[in-house]
């Protein structure tokens, strides 16, 4: 019964260990990707702020 329970302790400590090493990757690339994708968004907000600024056209009303 001892031998039981102990295995049954050590089989689920190495599946907490695989299901947290692939969410901690999983959690990681999500991040990054926000990261990268928030910085091409900022970057191009600006390039349309600054490039708009030249041909804005307004309706005079």
């Amino acid at each position: 019964m001892f031998w039981k329970i102990v295995g049954g302790l050590i089989v689920a400590w190495i599946a907490f260990m695989v299901l947290g090493g692939i969410l901690g990757f999983v959690f990681k690339t999500v991040l990054w990707i926000a990261i990268i994708g928030g910085a091409v968004f900022l970057g191009t907000a600006a390039y349309g702020a600054i490039s708009g600024r030249k041909n804005s056209k307004r309706i005079n009303g």
